[in-house]
């Protein structure tokens, strides 16, 4: 879900050429996410193997994943770990998932296969399943991927803090919360998009943290307070009448922690300061960025043999990486 700042902050329009020989930190539950939810049939059903498996996400991940390493992009995957004990987001997230697949199996059994694949979508949910085959596919792929010990964007956002990685890349606000100096949103995602009954143009683009509190006129700290206004994961809904415009006003006139909040209802079970303190302390843990060469043959194996791929689309895709001009210029600093 993640805060809401679109009506306060915007980037700048990049292009994926832009993170040529970068390492980028990856939220891979964000994309995961998007995978689960956009690969899917006329019906809303997910791509499955022979067996049943759900291979949606395989299939986002490999081809965008290989889109990216043909830019030069050295892509780090990194992977949630256990929520904080206050994230009650998520009990409200499975229930609007259980009534979502409710719905959708409603609409199959009429027939109504746009509301069907609506719904489908709102039902997505990411199994321990999918996640395991994530890693095996990046492993084959020879790239490293991280385990966060708590929330993936708060390690995507230690990794760029600590110089490994050029930026994060996620959908979500909240890595700008947990530090990220640098954070980029739709990332190799670029063209027109449905929102509504209006197509808009759908770009990368780029924020600096640093660039965004001078616009704002509020420091980190401040920038938290915002968040927790409007609503963050970890109290949802945030306080009843601020929106984002509001909310930043308040903080810019009251300033603290204490006089920001003084006087508001706080109806969540979470403390204030549990939610602040989270977002400038949140749980990391160290890692190893090493680069290899993708292995074929790990990538047939688990593709086609076990999840029935066409060989020739994945070893295609696979040649056309390592016949790319810019990747063949640069592959020796891919291997570290």
């Amino acid at each position: 879900m993640g805060i809401q700042l679109t009506q306060l902050v915007s980037g700048e329009i990049a292009g994926v050429e832009d993170f040529f020989d970068k390492v980028v930190a990856i939220d891979a539950y964000n994309w995961i996410y998007q995978f689960l939810s956009i690969i899917r049939q006329q019906d809303g059903t997910p791509l499955k193997d022979s067996h049943d498996h759900v291979t949606s996400h395989l299939s986002g991940l490999y081809y965008r994943t290989l889109k990216l390493m043909e830019a030069g992009v050295k892509p780090v995957y990194v992977f949630d770990g256990k929520p904080p004990e206050f994230k009650a987001v998520l009990q409200g997230r499975r229930d609007v998932r259980a009534e979502a697949l409710r719905e959708w199996r409603a609409a199959l059994e009429r027939k109504d296969y746009e509301a069907a694949s609506k719904h489908a979508k709102r039902s997505t949910t990411i199994t321990h399943e999918y996640i395991d085959d994530s890693k095996k596919l990046l492993t084959a792929m020879g790239l490293p991927f991280v385990q966060a010990p708590s929330e993936g964007e708060a390690m995507c956002a230690h990794i760029v803090k600590q110089g490994d990685a050029y930026c994060a890349a996620s959908q979500d606000y909240d890595t700008l919360l947990f530090g990220a100096t640098r954070l980029v949103r739709n990332l190799s995602i670029s063209g027109k998009k449905k929102r509504g009954n209006q197509i808009v143009n759908i770009n990368p683009e780029t924020l600096v943290l640093e660039n965004v509190l001078k616009n704002l006129g509020i420091s980190h700290d401040q920038l938290i307070l915002v968040g927790m206004l409007i609503g963050t994961d970890f109290n949802p809904g945030g306080i009843t009448g601020y929106g984002p415009k509001k909310a930043l006003d308040c903080v810019k006139d009251k300033k603290t922690l204490n006089n920001v909040f003084e006087g508001l209802p706080w109806d969540f079970s979470v403390s204030k300061e549990q939610i602040f303190d989270f977002f400038k302390n949140p749980p990391v843990t160290d890692y190893d960025l090493k680069f290899n060469e993708p292995d074929e043959e790990e990538i047939v194996k688990l593709m086609c043999d076990e999840h029935d791929f066409s060989s020739e689309r994945i070893t295609n895709a696979l040649k056309k990486l390592t016949e790319n001009k810019k990747e063949q210029s640069s592959l020796s600093r891919w291997i570290k």
